[in-house]
């Protein structure tokens, strides 16, 4: 038996951690922020074959399911009409469906609006709605949720509005983004690296893709700050990807140490920051929180810098082989 001193210590001693651990509970961020997977069925389907599509789809379905983490997966459906390919590659979208996740419409092509004639794009978002509802529709849901390529929402307001009456009376709401760390352009390079059997430069890009994500994420969360007052329900852009199939799990510990809920776009789309105002135009595409800093007339600065290494090795990636 030990002597009353030394349990008193002991005692102590427990109560002093639970304190600490009390503490930093208290103090950790409760940040909460919804889940968007782009590009589906595959951000490179093009140079994938169906059956590789298949595999990804179900890595990458497989970690979310088990983290628990909902998400809306958003379709481009000329990526299903491979010729041989078309009824494995409509599987591999079900499988979102199957695996108890949500799909959403990302335009026939990938059109951009800012690009296209409004009634072009118009064609393009209705075009990309035919297999995708039919799916829906077998799991009694409907489509309900629509993504901007590229985040070109227009390049005058007049054309905006109109996009936006547009998507409200085919029964669509849009999908804002307020946090991007571009991991398409490190997907491109990450599944080059593995086409070609470099194991040391897919760890070096999934260290720079993790570190970048927390610099963006830091970022995102004190411009909202500025902007806002407060932090928002955040709503995460990724894409489709060998990356993200490989390795999402570790940016979810990551987002879950920067103290991160995982919920719905539909609870992310309660939160008051989504009924601002928002005239934002422009050349080129933007998150939702630039959208509000500028409308303010307060353009923000001080953004993390994308590695020009990697962008260097996406180009690299595309340049035309002699």
């Amino acid at each position: 038996m030990k002597p009353p001193c030394a349990v008193f210590v002991v005692v102590c001693a427990f109560s002093v951690i639970a304190a600490a651990v009390s503490s930093s509970a208290a103090t950790q961020p409760d940040r909460q922020v919804a889940i968007t997977i782009d590009d589906l069925p595959a951000g490179s389907a093009n140079s994938m074959s169906a059956a590789t599509i298949s595999q990804m789809t179900s890595k990458l379905l497989g970690t979310l399911r088990d983290q628990k983490v909902p998400v809306v997966g958003f379709v481009n459906e000329r990526k299903l009409y491979k010729f041989g390919e078309v009824d494995e590659r409509i599987k591999a979208l079900k499988m979102w469906l199957d695996y108890g996740f949500e799909l959403g419409n990302h335009t026939f092509t990938h059109m951009s609006l800012n690009q296209a004639g409004l009634k072009a794009w118009e064609d393009d978002v209705v075009q990309g709605e035919s297999v995708t509802r039919l799916l829906l529709a077998e799991h009694n849901m409907k489509l309900r949720y629509f993504r901007h390529p590229y985040l070109d929402t227009g390049r005058d307001l007049e054309t905006r509005r109109d996009a936006e009456a547009f998507l409200v009376a085919r029964g669509y709401r849009i999908a804002p983004v307020t946090l991007d760390a571009w991991d398409w352009m490190y997907g491109e390079v990450y599944e080059d690296a593995t086409r070609r059997g470099d194991t040391a430069l897919q760890q070096e890009l999934v260290r720079s893709y993790l570190s970048y994500s927390d610099q963006v994420f830091a970022y995102s969360e004190q411009l909202s700050k500025q902007v806002l007052g407060y932090e928002p329900k955040q709503i995460l852009l990724l894409h489709a990807n060998q990356l993200e199939a490989d390795h999402i799990g570790e940016l979810i510990e990551l987002m879950r140490k920067r103290g991160y809920r995982f919920i719905t776009l539909g609870d992310a789309l309660s939160d008051q920051a989504y009924g601002l105002p928002d005239t934002f135009v422009g050349e080129e595409g933007a998150g939702w929180l630039d959208h509000w800093a500028i409308t303010q007339g307060k353009p923000p600065q001080g953004a993390p810098v994308f590695p020009q290494w990697v962008i260097e090795r996406s180009k690299a990636v595309h340049k035309p082989q002699p």
